[in-house]
């Protein structure tokens, strides 16, 4: 039986593994933490097609078990004017709405659901190198000094990826894309609820987005520009800090968002937002990198969704396709075209969160025309995606 090394164990690690699992291929995930996340952190909107994506290794009704529906959105402006709603997801008929969850509860999921197969997952193994046998096997090293062998590596190791390297030692790295980002959660504030949906506010200075959570949380994050956030701010800067520049963001704004930030007690974490555009090397024997490792989109609200096709497509490709390497080549022809347009659409919704006063008054003038138009919310080439476990994988 053919066996995977996987590395990473966020999102794309032990949907892999399920997903090889059910095409009969063992695999171990490799994660470098000693533990998985706890309850603090980000958290993520899964759209219909990365939600497709869990039904096909059978693992939907547990994520649906533990998220709320995220049906659509209302935009709003820094004046507080209405601009529309937007529908999340393209609505197709069976296809799942939208799903809200921390993303410690996505892997909390995933990690349970993993344990139930009886797929092993290893912590502590943070990955340093790899080498390849005479007959194409692969040896993965690892911090503590210990190696493992199997038929492929996969990475899974999200933006910083050791794996992207060691397959091509000329590879890109992330592009920070001139955000930053802070997160919070507030039981106090007196902001609209917007169940079942998301409220997104076009501030002078900053985007808002927040939603409520089905026990009454309010659960919001800004986006703002700003230089690269060096790891001791990240780590160092307090919510009251946080509080303090946030309020001045919105002192021009006639919006709910100061009074969600001022209700929020000590849960604010702030992140870099970055994206990969382009990665011209995926695979190079036995090795490939998946997710954000291969391709990340900042903005779409689609990195978990694209991860979890990546690893259901994979899986796929190297049940059906002879050979671990075309396998691997069949993968990427399948893949980098669809998630190379996700993330450059990604890249202008980053752009139109930019504050200026040109494009609030476009935004302004024409976001309700577009609307009463019809204009949907999500391209159904995006949400409208369905992979079919049953349809083989061919290569012409």
């Amino acid at each position: 039986m053919t066996t995977a090394l996987i590395i990473g164990g966020g999102i794309a690690g032990p949907a892999t593994a399920m997903a090889l699992h059910k095409a009969g291929i063992r695999s171990v995930v490799h994660e470098a933490y000693d533990a998985a996340a706890d309850e603090a952190g980000a958290f993520v909107t899964l759209m219909e097609n990365g939600l497709d994506a869990l039904r096909a290794i059978d693992a939907l009704e547990p994520v649906l078990d533990r998220s709320f529906a995220a049906a659509g959105v209302d935009f709003t402006s820094s004046s507080g004017r209405d601009l529309g709603h937007v529908p999340m997801g393209d609505g197709r008929p069976g296809g799942a709405t939208p799903r809200t969850l921390r993303r410690a509860s996505l892997y909390r999921v995933l990690y349970e659901e993993a344990a139930r197969r009886g797929i092993d997952v290893v912590h502590g193994k943070r990955f340093t190198g790899a080498t390849t046998t005479a007959d194409g096997r692969v040896v993965a090293s690892f911090a503590d000094g210990s190696t493992a062998e199997g038929d492929l590596l996969i990475g899974a190791d999200g933006l910083r990826s050791t794996t992207r390297r060691v397959i091509d030692p000329d590879a890109p790295g992330p592009r920070y894309t001139g955000l930053n980002t802070v997160f919070g959660y507030t039981r106090d504030s007196t902001a609209p609820a917007s169940p079942d949906g998301y409220r997104m506010i076009y501030g002078k200075r900053s985007f808002v987005g927040y939603t409520t959570a089905p026990d009454g949380e309010t659960w919001w994050f800004v986006n703002m520009p700003g230089p690269e956030l060096s790891r001791t701010e990240i780590t160092g800067t307090t919510s009251d800090q946080w509080r303090e520049r946030l309020l001045a963001l919105f002192a021009q704004d006639r919006t709910p968002a100061a009074g969600l930030v001022a209700a929020t007690g000590n849960t604010m974490i702030s992140s870099n937002t970055y994206d990969l555009p382009r990665l011209p090397v995926w695979h190079n024997g036995s090795m490939v990198v998946i997710g954000d490792a291969a391709h990340a989109a900042a903005h779409a609200g689609q990195g978990g969704s694209m991860a979890l096709e990546d690893s259901v497509v994979l899986a796929k490709c190297l049940r059906d396709v002879p050979g671990v390497p075309q396998a691997l080549a069949a993968y990427e022809g399948l893949r980098r075209e669809r998630v190379e347009r996700v993330v450059a659409m990604s890249a202008r919704m980053g752009d139109d969160k930019m504050p200026s006063r040109l494009k609030r008054a476009l935004r302004d003038a024409m976001m309700p025309r577009l609307l009463a138009r019809g204009r949907p919310g999500t391209p159904g080439w995006l949400a409208g995606h369905r992979i079919e476990w049953q349809e083989p994988v061919t290569v012409s």
